[in-house]
């Protein structure tokens, strides 16, 4: 029967020095990739801000459409967890905050599907919509891409039809990152924070020329890619480093069977 030996002492030791030194240079290189991340979120912040800052003064300052005019809003529900025949299916994608947290903000996903028995008379949001978080924790959003319901923390922006041909679906969703901001602003805390939703029907979106639009949300995307998207950018590099340190961890604590 084969068992595995230690090496000597001196050769524990000196893994031991090896895993050390290595730790301490992945913590160091760790450490500046996760400052040089936060550093390119904030400047993602402030140049997203200021691509949706728009002049009052200039020449053709914006329209603006009050929220309650531009969207048909829905709150969320959860189905009955007694009846076991609405969770087990596949029909309808079910969104919560757990959604947004594991899969970012551009849906096509989600984690739970409900049966269309569960929906009863609620009616299925429709795909490209916008969901908003606006119960206990404020201001997370989404672009939702297929149909869909949500929990009630999350309220549900449909883009009503005579503004469909005006508005860039992407452009609101960027847009929505000031909705997000003005949300947790203006809170009322009883039981749970939730939001003024009077005053948040009454938040406004600026119409632009859909060049325009298209023009800022392909800067956005660019940067959201280099920030958030897990495939490239410093994200990416995070995620290399740390298997880098697994493999040589692994390799170095790897010792061959010996005989019995």
């Amino acid at each position: 029967m084969a068992s595995k030996s230690l090496p000597p002492l001196a050769v524990q030791l000196e893994i031991v020095r090896i895993l050390d030194n290595f730790t301490e240079l992945e913590a160091e290189l760790e450490a500046e990739l996760e400052a040089e991340l936060e550093a390119r979120r904030k400047q993602y912040a402030f140049f997203r801000e200021k691509l949706l800052t728009f002049d009052e003064n200039s020449a053709t300052p914006p329209l603006w459409i009050p929220l309650i005019d531009l969207f048909e809003t829905r709150t969320g529900f959860t189905p009955s967890k007694a009846k076991n025949e609405f969770w087990n299916s596949e029909d309808v994608a079910w969104f919560r905050m757990e959604d947004i947290r594991t899969n970012g903000r551009i849906l096509r996903n989600s984690i739970q599907k409900v049966s269309f028995s569960a929906v009863n008379d609620k009616k299925i949001i429709p795909g490209n919509s916008l969901m908003i978080s606006t119960l206990a924790t404020i201001g997370e959003h989404a672009l939702v891409e297929v149909p869909f319901i949500t929990n009630q923390q999350i309220t549900s922006l449909i883009l009503r039809e005579a503004y469909k041909d005006k508005f860039d679906m992407r452009f609101l969703f960027y847009y929505c990152y000031l909705l997000a901001e003005w949300c947790r602003e203006n809170t009322e805390t009883s039981s749970f924070p939730s939001v003024d939703m009077g005053a948040f029907k009454r938040f406004t979106f600026p119409l632009l020329p859909l060049q325009e639009q298209k023009r800022i949300v392909n800067i956005l995307d660019k940067f959201d890619a280099l920030v958030n998207d897990i495939s490239i950018g410093l994200p990416a590099e995070l995620a290399a480093r740390r298997k880098q340190y697994e493999y040589y961890r692994d390799r170095l604590l790897s010792f061959e069977e010996a005989a019995s």
